[in-house]
């Protein structure tokens, strides 16, 4: 059985590939670069980017499921920076898939797309999808999740997981991000500090996808969408700052109320917008109300139809994260 998986050479996608090749699956991977370290692995690379038809539908010639996981993710940036690789991308994946007579797709979503500005405590599948977004990543995704799995059917089976909060060795953007922002002095509590989030330790996450995918071989999952995390939301200030005592770091005290960091926010924005700035903003509104409120997800669906459970606990994954991190000299 050959696979493609996009985005191979990155975060999550990485993991996957790793669980795919221990299985004896032949296995592809598209990428805007050669990913040398894949090729060393044994995977065909193919480059493209996922805003071009013609490289996508060649990574899907003769392949018989796609992960889809590449994305474009963020904070800031213009419509079309997210929209292109995210819905454009999706789009082209979907066609090829169809063209090449692909049976399955697992696409990675994000529990993103039911963001609506207020709290989430316990949220399941059922929710709408969001509204006022403040972040085109966040409405590119839900789009392209609504096409992906409105593409659903015998002949292409589709199911769409939404992993929340991704962390662990490897990671490019989260925690890394949060130890900078420590060390400049940048962070501050936003709210009252009492916000409760999902996590999701990577290798659980790409043990999600594989679950779904042999949940699809099983007649199980398609058309459907499942939020996925470690199954307990943790109180995030407290989180990362066991993180921050890990690495040696100070802890994180000073607060800032969700109204002015929800201000300062926008005049961020407004002034990165006129600037042309490219750099994400020190903070933007998005941001300041998902570290203030409540944000975690029922993950029982996942579990009874995909057989998904968090294979790394908390603990495990915490040390793992730290160990990474030090490596990595944050």
């Amino acid at each position: 059985m050959k696979i493609l998986v996009t985005g191979g050479g990155g975060f999550v996608g990485g993991y996957i590939v790793e669980r795919l090749l221990a299985r004896g699956y032949a296995v592809r991977s598209i990428g805007r670069s050669p990913q040398p370290e894949l090729v060393a692995k044994g995977v065909e690379v193919v480059c493209g980017d996922l805003t071009d038809a013609t490289a996508v539908s060649a990574a899907c010639e003769g392949v018989d499921t796609v992960f889809h996981v590449a994305a474009r993710a963020g904070v800031w940036g213009s419509w079309e920076s997210f929209y292109r690789p995210n819905v454009i991308g999706t789009r082209n994946v979907l066609s090829a898939c169809r063209k090449w007579q692909v049976k399955r797709l697992v696409y990675t979503s994000t529990p993103s797309v039911v963001f609506n500005g207020d709290s989430i405590r316990g949220g399941d599948e059922s929710l709408p999808y969001g509204k006022n977004w403040l972040c085109h990543y966040a409405e590119t995704k839900a789009l392209a999740e609504q096409e992906a799995l409105a593409a659903n059917s015998e002949k292409l089976q589709v199911v769409a997981l939404r992993p929340h909060l991704i962390f662990g060795p490897g990671d490019p953007h989260l925690l890394p991000r949060v130890v900078e922002s420590v060390k400049a002095g940048r962070l501050r509590i936003v709210g009252d500090g009492s916000a409760k989030v999902d996590v999701s330790y990577v290798g659980n996450v790409a043990d999600a996808h594989l679950d779904a995918f042999d949940a699809l071989e099983r007649g199980k999952g398609a058309g459907q969408a499942y939020f996925i995390s470690q199954g307990e939301p943790v109180d995030l200030w407290p989180w990362l700052n066991s993180i921050l005592e890990g690495l040696g770091q100070p802890p994180l005290t000073q607060k800032i109320p969700l109204p002015l960091a929800y201000g300062i926010g926008a005049l961020c924005e407004g002034a990165w917008q006129v600037l042309r700035r490219r750099t994400d903003p020190p903070i933007t509104r998005f941001v300041a109300v998902e570290l203030a409120k409540d944000h975690y997800f029922d993950i029982n669906k996942a579990q009874h139809e995909l057989g998904y459970r968090p294979r790394v606990p908390m603990n495990e994954a915490l040390k793992l994260t730290i160990q990474d991190l030090i490596r990595r000299h944050y």
